[in-house]
């Protein structure tokens, strides 16, 4: 730490970073454990030791490079959590391409922003999962595929995509089955893995921004290596230990907190079902004696509160993280007491820094654990700064910035974007409001005024405006967070017609359906003639939330 009245934290120096890449970890995790499972999939009835995952890693990894990719290549995954997720993600950072995350609520607009932005050349979907067919909405923007060999796709709306493979479902028409995806000859791949450096771009995700569109937030092998490293040490996760893993493989906390940490620290990843399903996941626990469990608050939240939660037995549970979204302090004290989760820890972060920055631990005090994010990690820094950018004091609000070994590359091939987040001196300007107190914890006290979150998402309203745009009839729309019991908040909309024209709620939702993820369609639509403004011509979005809550009859509440 600094000075007792400065807000700016450093954290401890030891241990050292980990010089290596992905592929390296992985190849130590099956030398030390060949035979401990590595993942279970109880939904596939897969059951991988580390000896097979590697086996499986570097078969898919060979066949990618055999379809003619090359380090460097954008390869996108889009499905729910599933081993094959899992092995995308450890082939391509053996092969040393780079994995582009995609959201598998993502309909066609977002797929096809998604995929052009970062030029993607490979794809591989899930063929289908609940409501949303896959396949068929890469087909509605690439309906070339069906007169294309596999692997030889050519497609005007879709130019760098060449290859697309499915998991599952029937045979189509210029498709590869994932399953193809493999190559028997290895000595190309580890003549490419032993190229791969750790500081290379290995993985994309994308976050939108307040403005704009989604950026794609670049990471590399040292900035998720060592963050998996230091999640897992912060929670306490031991050799032998077993993971429940209902959190969505797309977004980092799936990716590196829990698959990446597993392997790092040589942990069994318990996959309880494709998506979150309460009952799945205590099944899970109880049936696989998972040690340790990762979730959103609302996940814990549907496990603690489901018709048949005293049915299970969840003595084996030990440790855990919550985090994704505030986590409120009456679920963190019932998820210790009734899940028996005595060392769940609270993390803090953001995909730019991989994700996180600040983590409580099992040590720390019972009333600093449930109503605090931690203390800053390791080799990291933080402050908290007022308007004009000076370092305030311990125990005054104002924007949390942080650096160090986890900050992103940047936003992929956006400069402008990227020095808007992170400043001269290579602070991230995370737009969070925190308080960092005497001791150095971090309480988030509140966040960037205009971004919502719904059940763990980052919803930001500017995205779903720019789209409600394109219909006809809107001439204005602003879009903000309302409170909700369920999800923590939900997505309100209120729209200025043009002149004459006429809509309901109805039709502004229907025309969202299937064109824009599903939790950023509007739960509440409202017609205006204006929106309150500030002398500057500005919309004022708290007072919308305020006459928002004040109509629904709910009440706001901000804890960390």
């Amino acid at each position: 730490m600094t000075t007792a009245k400065s807000s700016h934290v450093r954290g401890d120096t030891t241990p050292p970073l980990i010089e290596e890449t992905i592929g390296a970890m992985l190849l130590r995790a099956i030398e030390r454990w060949p035979e401990r499972a590595a993942i279970v999939s109880r939904e596939q009835g897969i059951r991988w030791s580390y000896a097979e995952l590697g086996q499986r890693v570097d078969a898919l990894a060979a066949g990618l490079l055999a379809r003619g990719l090359e380090p460097g290549d954008r390869v996108g995954m889009w499905a729910p959590n599933c081993a094959e997720w899992t092995l995308t993600q450890f082939a391509t950072a053996r092969a040393g391409l780079i994995l582009v995350n995609i959201n598998p609520a993502y309909r066609t607009t977002e797929l096809e922003y998604t995929l052009t932005k970062v030029g993607v050349r490979a794809l591989i979907v899930a063929s289908a999962f609940k409501s949303s067919d896959y396949v068929a909405m890469v087909e509605s923007l690439a309906p070339e595929v069906a007169h294309c060999a596999p692997g030889e796709l050519h497609a005007e709306r879709l130019p760098n995509l060449r290859i697309i493979a499915k998991v599952g479902g029937a045979p189509r028409s210029g498709w590869l089955e994932f399953s193809d995806i493999t190559a028997p000859e290895r000595q190309p791949l580890a003549a490419v893995a032993a190229q791969v450096n750790h500081r290379d771009a290995i993985n994309i995700q994308f976050t939108s921004g307040t403005t704009g569109l989604p950026k794609g937030a670049t990471l590399s092998h040292r900035n998720i290596v060592n963050n998996a490293y230091f999640v897992g040490r912060s929670m306490g996760l031991c050799e032998g230990d077993r993971l429940a893993v209902p959190v969505p493989l797309y977004h980092c906390f799936g990716m590196v907190m829990s698959n990446l940490t597993c392997v790092v620290h040589g942990a069994t990843i318990v996959y309880p079902s494709a998506g979150f399903d309460p009952l799945a996941v205590l099944q899970a626990i109880e049936g696989e004696r998972c040690t340790a469990v990762h979730g959103v608050p609302t996940m814990f939240i549907a496990e603690l509160e489901h018709p048949k939660f005293s049915t299970f037995d969840l003595t084996s549970l030990r440790a855990g993280i919550m985090a994704g979204s505030p986590c409120p302090i009456e679920v963190m004290r019932r998820v210790m007491d009734r899940m028996h989760m005595r060392d769940v820890t609270i993390a803090y972060g953001m995909t730019e820094t991989s994700p996180v920055s600040f983590q409580s631990s099992p040590d720390d005090p019972l009333e600093r654990r449930v109503s605090t994010v931690g203390r800053i990690q390791p080799h990291m820094e933080a402050k908290v700064i007022d308007s004009d950018g000076n370092t305030l004091g311990r125990g005054e609000p104002g924007e949390l910035c942080t650096r160090g070994y986890a900050l992103m590359l940047g936003y992929w091939e956006d400069p402008e974007r990227t020095a808007e987040a992170i400043d001269s001196e290579g602070w991230m300007h995370t737009g969070d409001l925190g308080v960092i107190d005497d001791a150095g914890y971090c309480n988030i006290v509140g966040r960037s005024k205009d971004m919502i979150i719904r059940g763990g998402e980052n919803v930001y309203p500017r995205e779903i405006e720019e789209f409600l745009f394109r219909h006809p009839k809107v001439a204005d729309v602003a879009v903000v967070g309302v409170p909700c019991e369920k999800y923590g908040e939900e997505v309100c909309a209120w729209i200025k017609l043009r002149a004459d024209a006429a809509s309901t709620a109805d039709e502004i939702i229907e025309f969202c359906r299937g064109k824009i993820a599903h939790y950023k369609v509007p739960a509440h639509v409202m017609f205006v003639d204006a929106f309150p403004m500030t002398v500057t011509g500005k919309v004022q979005k708290y007072l919308i939330r305020q006459q928002m809550a004040a109509q629904l009859g709910r009440v706001e509440q901000r804890t960390a």
